[in-house]
Formats: C-alpha cells, sequence, structure tokens
C-alpha cells in the first residue's frame, strides 16, 4: 500500500522587526501512514526577512497551508524519505548480527 504524508506545524515563533509577528522559526511534523504502519519525524525552519519572497503576510492571516508552503521541498522530501524508511523497517525488521562465542575459546 502506498503511504500517505501529512505535514503540520506544531509551533511558530515569531519576532516583532521587521515586521509585527514576523515569523523566523516553525516546527512541524511529518508524518506518514501506509495503512497498518504510522511514523514521523519533526523538524524545524528559520526564515528570515533577507530571504522573504513575495509580500510579508500578517499573522493573522497565515494558513497552516502557507507556512507549509515556505518549507523548502527539499527539506520536504527528505523528511518524507525518512519517515518512509521508519515504516519500511516496521514492515521488514532488519535482521542484526548476534555475538556469537569464538569457537576456540573453551
Amino acid at each position: 500500500m502506498a503511504t500517505t504524508f501529512t505535514t503540520r506545524i506544531t509551533a511558530m515563533y515569531t519576532l516583532q522587526q521587521p515586521d509585527p509577528n514576523y515569523v523566523v522559526n516553525a516546527l512541524w511534523e511529518v508524518t506518514g501512514v501506509d495503512g497498518t504502519y504510522t511514523a514521523s519525524i519533526g523538524g524545524n525552519t528559520q526564515f528570515s526577512s533577507a530571504n522573504q519572497v513575495g509580500a510579508f503576510i500578517p499573522y493573522a492571516d497565515l494558513t497552516e497551508e502557507i507556512v507549509i508552503g515556505w518549507i523548502p521541498a527539499d527539506v520536504m522530501e527528505g523528511s518524507q524519505r525518512c519517515v518512509q524508511g521508519q515504516i519500511d523497517s516496521k514492515i521488514t525488521p532488519p535482521v542484526s548480527p548476534a555475538k556469537t562465542p569464538l569457537p576456540w575459546t573453551p
């Protein structure tokens, strides 16, 4: 079954410069569900007015979708790959080597 990924913003931090309630950090969580197994990973993305693209959006007008859109695509893709790896390990647990007594030791 294909994994369905969802992303949610769990917290945001703001400064009052260069604009009131200017978002400088967003904490987020990516969750993957494949029908049977679930896994997630958290992360955060920092923002700077020097890298701002587009017009300033007042804090009260922000939506979760807007803020998720600010997270770089490669960060989201890497997070989804990590979550998929966790799910894959649940489906097929990795084999761990066992410590075996040396054959020449009584």
